[in-house]
């Protein structure tokens, strides 16, 4: 795979690199890449993100599966009661409100069906690193045990009793998501911004 020649391939950070095949295109968002990867045109691309870029044009690349870009990941954090679980979520909140999210999310508080009570941040999994750097940068900390994973999220949609309170992040938009013809229209360019 030979990659384009950017001006500034610091810029390009945090974006995708899909092969075609024959080409090969820089500068996809995560949500553009899910939409081509749901087009049967398009299954069998290989997508890559950019994790570091240097001036003389090398990237870091990591390899993302297409069903990571279908996957949801959660993190949870237990809570001794209620009171203890609304602060949790709350504090959640205001953390979006000073610090934008990497990404959209669900942040949800909810009891259990065993009665315990949770608070819950549900995002897609392709954004597990930047949302765990997120909150570590934010020193979010709470009283009781926190866990996550893709099999907890499955286990917490297993035995949720009542979502008491919800609420959707979205995250930063450095740049702006193309879909649709706007988007199977640029496919072809080797530099996508």
């Amino acid at each position: 795979m030979k990659l384009p020649q950017t001006e500034n391939p610091q810029r390009y950070v945090g974006l995708y690199v899909v092969d075609f095949g024959q080409t090969t295109s820089i500068g996809f968002t995560a949500d553009e890449v899910a939409e081509l990867l749901e087009s049967e045109k398009f299954s069998g691309i290989k997508v890559y993100r950019i994790y570091n870029a240097y001036p003389d044009g090398k990237m870091e690349l990591r390899a993302v599966t297409a069903e990571t870009f279908q996957m949801e990941m959660g993190m949870f954090f237990a809570a001794a009661d209620q009171q203890t679980a609304k602060k949790d979520f709350d504090r959640l909140i205001t953390i979006a409100v000073t610090n934008t999210p990497p990404g959209r999310a669900k942040v949800q508080m909810s009891q259990m069906s065993d009665g315990r009570f949770l608070t819950a941040l549900i995002y897609p999994a392709e954004y597990n690193d930047q949302f765990s750097q997120w909150l570590l940068d934010a020193d979010y900390k709470t009283s009781g045990t926190a866990y996550g994973g893709l099999s907890v999220l499955q286990e917490y949609n297993d035995t949720v009793s009542q979502v008491i309170e919800r609420h959707q992040l979205f995250g930063k938009t450095q740049f702006q998501n193309r879909t649709g013809d706007q988007l199977l229209t640029s496919v072809g360019l080797a530099v996508q911004r």
